[in-house]
């Protein structure tokens, strides 16, 4: 795979349009692991009321930006030929640190185990080298 994978390539893998896009690039992926990134703006649309003297960005926010990367994950694998992916469980989910304006969001995916067009992933979200977020996801391809 490419180093690093456009926001005009990862347009074309999954269906997310502005402003649900929440991966900007991916800069790696092998086998069995995908990272993604997203540099948060003050100018997102979600900081106008999450919390405009203060913005945060949500905390299930984090967790669709973990979803969208291993979306695109199977897609970089070929696991996903003209298939739909869709979100099926969050498990353990957990909320460390605060995201905010200025920061850049690196999404860690790593696929746990496969069963028929059932997928699980261990995922967490870093800002430098702390958890933002951490979450197990299951994803079914349709």
């Amino acid at each position: 795979m490419k180093h690093t994978l456009p926001t005009a390539e990862i347009r074309q893998m999954i269906p997310h349009r502005y402003p649900f896009l929440f991966v900007d690039r991916v800069i790696s992926c092998t086998d069995k692991t995908v990272v993604g990134l997203k540099n948060i703006s003050i100018n997102e649309w979600y900081f106008q009321g999450h919390f405009p003297d203060n913005p945060v960005v949500p905390g299930v926010l984090l967790l669709e930006g973990l979803a969208q990367t291993a979306a695109i994950f199977g897609h970089l694998n070929e696991l996903m030929k003209d298939s739909n992916c869709y979100l099926t469980e969050i498990i353990k989910a957990r909320f460390r640190k605060q995201a905010v304006p200025g920061d850049t969001i690196h999404y860690h995916g790593t696929l746990v185990k496969q069963r028929k067009s059932f997928f699980w992933f261990d995922c967490k979200a870093l800002i430098g080298d702390e958890i933002a977020a951490s979450a197990q996801l299951s994803a079914y391809l349709e």
